[in-house]
């Protein structure tokens, strides 16, 4: 009897995120329905489906989600590969620490976003400055995080490896890295999500390429077509959440005591 009260439990936890969504839904669909509201203000939840299998069926929405993805991840592959990078080096080693960390302490707090006419003026209004520019932003959470999950390695497990006899190069490896890799997956995950924040941005700013869901979004509100803009918000909706689940279920693909240790 516990066990089957156990598993309704569990069920009904389960079922709860999307409940909660369906009754929001309904309420939405209730109000708008009921008070008149027009579309150009607040559509129906039912409109902005209606719209979105249009876009669909169109294919122009395949085609915007599908190059902001790949913007996407452009930017956060040279984010994440430089980040982690220069924050093993800092840890690794005083010398680069100190010579990184002022640089790192005088721009990390700048509004990346202030950078884009800059990057327009130097690297037009390509693809080139959507991907640095999200890069860039990217970098310092990665950078900042894998620097401080070396630094606080367990000094204990430091110890007892030297003591086995292992070299520097295997407790770096073997020891300081595996120990860090809770830090360097958050940053990591916050790298990610500044990575998808700026591309949007950056696309809504406008360019040469007249392409991405943030252009889809400008041009929508633009011209007055609120459903359109809902559906384009929520396609970025479910595009974020189901980034954010598939670099969780790397995470834990790539460090399975990281996925333990956070239940």
């Amino acid at each position: 009897m516990k066990r089957t009260d156990g598993r309704t439990a569990k069920l009904a936890e389960a079922l709860l995120p999307a409940l909660s969504i369906v009754i929001f839904l309904l309420l939405w669909e209730l109000v708008v329905r009921w008070r008149g509201i027009a579309p150009i203000y607040l559509p129906a939840p039912t409109s902005i489906a209606l719209q979105m299998w249009q876009m669909i069926a169109g294919g122009s929405l395949e085609f915007h989600l599908g190059v902001t993805l790949l913007r996407i991840f452009a930017g956060f592959f040279v984010a994440a590969i430089s980040g982690i990078a220069l924050g093993l080096l800092m840890g690794m080693s005083r010398i680069v620490s100190r010579i990184a960390d002022i640089w790192i302490a005088a721009l990390y707090p700048l509004p990346k976003i202030s950078l884009i006419p800059l990057l327009i003026i130097w690297l037009g209004t390509g693809e080139s400055y959507r991907i640095v520019i999200s890069a860039i932003t990217a970098f310092f959470p990665i950078v900042i995080s894998t620097y401080a999950g070396i630094r606080q390695a367990d000094r204990g497990l430091i110890k007892a490896a030297e003591d086995l006899g292992a070299n520097a190069r295997q407790i770096q490896f073997k020891v300081v890295i595996p120990a860090a890799m809770p830090s360097i997956l958050s940053g990591l995950q916050l790298g990610m999500g500044v990575t998808i924040i700026l591309i949007v941005a950056a696309e809504m700013i406008g360019g040469s390429s007249q392409s991405g869901m943030g252009y889809l979004l400008i041009s929508s509100g633009q011209v007055m077509e609120t459903e359109k803009v809902f559906a384009s918000l929520v396609v970025l909706a479910v595009m974020g959440a189901a980034i954010m689940k598939l670099q969780q279920w790397v995470d834990r693909r790539i460090a399975p005591w990281v996925a333990h240790d956070n239940r």
